[in-house]
């Protein structure tokens, strides 16, 4: 595995915050490409690489996802769905950004898969701080490497899994010795 950060893709259907979020990017030093959809539905075209996505050197796979929560057609629960219920997409790292902070959304936030939530800031400064912590963050963790089109290459190697797990899982034998209860 290699350091790799390229491609951001922002879902968010706030004009507002979608142009205060590439302005805080583009000034932290991000100089990726950061794409960014209005919803949840744009967010899928954009992984299928349906319509305007299909040119995949143009709308390259994202190496990481923000996605905000309270949006039409799909929300920010549903594209974490979409995204975790292919295996190829799952292991994207996804980050909800929501100026919700109910702790119902939280949890289903990571009950869905999401790698970390984090309530928008009420103020630019505060917003570059948390996506320059978030762009860091991120450009420290080991990710798979990608193609030019940032999709994931397959290994040939087994890796520490393959050599831990050889034999399959099986019962325990029954034993003949009483244990007792516990309560």
């Amino acid at each position: 595995m290699k350091k790799y950060f390229a491609t951001i893709l922002v879902v968010e259907d706030d004009k507002n915050d979608q142009l205060l979020m590439d302005m805080a990017f583009r000034a932290v030093g991000v100089k990726g490409p950061i794409h960014i959809v209005n919803d949840g539905s744009e967010a899928i075209a954009y992984m299928m690489g349906e319509g305007k996505f299909a040119d995949r050197k143009t709308y390259a796979y994202p190496t990481f996802i923000i996605t905000d929560l309270k949006m039409p057609k799909i929300d920010g629960f549903g594209v974490l769905e979409f995204l975790k219920g292919n295996p190829e997409w799952a292991i994207i790292p996804t980050v909800v950004f929501s100026s919700s902070a109910d702790l119902d959304d939280i949890k289903k936030s990571y009950m869905l898969g999401a790698s970390s939530y984090h309530v928008k800031p009420d103020n630019y400064e505060g917003l570059c701080q948390q996506l320059e912590a978030l762009h860091t963050y991120w450009l420290t963790c080991q990710v798979p490497e990608v193609d030019s089109t940032g999709k994931q290459l397959p290994t040939q190697s087994r890796g520490k899994l393959g050599e831990r797990f050889t034999q399959p899982c099986h019962e325990p034998e029954a034993s003949t010795e009483e244990h007792p209860t516990r309560v």
